[in-house]
């Protein structure tokens, strides 16, 4: 199979300046670029748009709907050719039979949950088997989630691991790395996971260095402490020599922002040092998580029974909500940062709650006539801790700030529900309609190099990420002059516009704006 892509403006990906040639591609490779007169099956007539290679996504959590339903338009509409999943140190494997029914309950709100799939693949080379046999629409990394370490380790209690466990861990992680996972990811806000210490998150990272792997980190604060939590992973960094990468960076919370300068002075620091220091972002100045993470760290001990047992007391209850108003040192209080007014309940798993979705919790209170508090603790229970939100913590400003780093590249982190948070629908054509476009933050060829030559270089993912000779034909076509993100807050799920053209490893998946339903991705792994 030959296509030819006629008249386009190359934006290479490189940080080069576009220029206008033809593109050839045979099979799944970039065969030739300049003024091309060939025999093609496919002639693509790319005038005054945009060329460039496919977008990636370095933080995702497709990890379970991609089992499901492999062929992902949500992500392919918006460019997106290649993501990582295993985000937030809380995915799919390993996972021992033993805990099959606890972890389905604890990342259900991340990725969804599942009755058709078969569970007991146990590791990840099983899991990206599964994948492999199926079929993918686009392509696939995974990062070996530490909370799916520590599981199988040790479980779900809070304790610190000893000299056994963490070598424990430690065996595992190399397993895991072995099977082509592209590092480890951790969520230290998140139960298990948050029950690690540095020197655990050292050891591990080790194994991840020897494996000129990655560890990709949701740090333990992006608030009142992320100044001291910025210290420790690039503590990490510098004594595991492993590479870091800080998921979604951003500073929340209007009595934070003073952090934002010595924030990113970190960063130059630890680049100074010479620690492989990265990170990502979406660009908007609202967050999606699970709605549990509002509980202390206390009440995720031991799993979702456990959760749920300590939700049924009035005097918990009571301590929770004196934790919440007083703060935890070290914790991340998403109620203190945002407001019971700009957290907002965006999916829930039974019918009995629809009535919530699009609530902030202080109308979540209004709506079961109750104190905010007692509303949001009775909707958790009554879910099983299955919910998911939508908090509202910073500035354009600061957005901008941090797009222009250049450690930065352009992520969704798009958790799939029913009213999700619009990156899941449109980061990528946001950056270039809004950042691009409209606000000159960016020039096109910088905003193209942050979505994909950058990303493809800091996850080590070979021929990918810059149109070349010899690279893999996964490629955007788009009008600059159309592209944008159509979802909002309030209507999230819509396709962004302007994107025309869409193939991965050679195959054209969007033709003329129309998606078409094939498996063409593969399953990437480690080399």
């Amino acid at each position: 199979m030959k296509i030819l892509i006629k008249n386009g403006l190359i934006v290479d990906g490189s940080l080069n300046k576009p220029y206008n040639a033809d593109v050839l591609i045979e099979e799944d490779r970039v065969k030739k670029i300049g003024k091309l007169i060939e025999d093609s099956d496919i002639v693509i007539d790319a005038n005054e748009k945009v060329v460039c290679p496919g977008f990636i996504d370095t933080h995702s959590h497709s990890d379970l709907m991609i089992l499901d339903n492999p062929y992902n338009e949500i992500k392919i509409r918006q460019g997106i050719t290649t993501e990582i999943l295993g985000q937030d140190g809380l995915s799919m494997a390993p996972l021992p039979k033993k805990y099959i029914n606890q972890w389905r309950s604890i990342i259900s709100a991340f990725n969804g949950d599942s009755n058709t799939i078969d569970w007991e693949y146990e590791t990840t080379k099983n899991y990206l088997s599964i994948m492999e046999k199926n079929g993918v629409g686009l392509n696939q990394g995974y990062l070996v989630p530490h909370g799916n370490i520590r599981l199988e380790a040790i479980g779900l209690e809070d304790k610190k691991a000893n000299f056994q466990d963490v070598a424990k861990m430690c065996q595992i992680t190399r397993r895991e790395m072995e099977a082509g996972a592209f590092g480890v990811s951790s969520g230290l806000i998140y139960a298990p996971c948050v029950y690690a210490d540095t020197d655990e998150l050292i050891e591990i990272c080790k194994v991840v260095s020897e494996y000129n792997g990655i560890f990709v980190v949701h740090q333990r604060s992006e608030a009142d402490d992320i100044i001291e939590s910025m210290k420790e992973i690039i503590k990490i960094g510098r004594e595991s020599r492993v590479k870091i990468h800080f998921s979604h960076f951003k500073v929340c919370g209007k009595n934070n922002w003073q952090y934002i300068d010595e924030a990113l002075a970190l960063l130059d620091e630890a680049k100074r040092e010479g620690i492989k220091v990265s990170f990502d972002q979406y660009p908007y100045a609202a967050g999606s998580t699970s709605l549990g993470v509002i509980l202390p760290s206390w009440v995720h001990e031991g799993g979702t029974e456990k959760l749920l047992k300590r939700l049924e007391s009035e005097e918990v209850r009571k301590k929770i909500i004196a934790d919440i108003k007083n703060g935890i040192p070290g914790w991340d209080n998403f109620i203190n940062f945002a407001g019971l007014d700009q957290i907002f309940v965006t999916s829930v798993k039974t019918d009995k709650n629809k009535d919530t979705v699009g609530k902030n919790l202080v109308e979540l209170g209004e709506l079961r006539r109750k104190d905010p508090y007692n509303a949001t603790f009775d909707l958790l229970y009554e879910e099983e801790n299955s919910v998911g939100m939508v908090d509202f913590y910073g500035m354009e400003e600061h957005i901008i700030k941090i797009l222009k780093r250049p450690e930065q590249n352009v992520c969704t982190d798009g958790m799939m529900s029913e009213k999700p948070h619009p990156r899941l629908f449109g980061s990528f054509p946001r950056v270039l309609g809004r950042y691009v476009r409209e606000q000159k933050a960016l020039t096109i060829e910088e905003a193209i190099y942050k979505m994909t030559k950058k990303p493809a270089e800091t996850f080590n993912i070979r021929d990918r990420g810059e149109i070349k000779e010899g690279n893999i034909a996964d490629i955007v076509i788009f009008d600059m002059k159309e592209i944008e993100d159509k979802g909002t807050f309030i209507e999230p799920v819509q396709f962004s516009e302007g994107i025309e053209y869409v193939l991965i490893n050679g195959k054209v998946v969007i033709l003329d704006k129309k998606y078409h339903s094939i498996l063409a991705g593969k399953v990437l792994k480690r080399i």
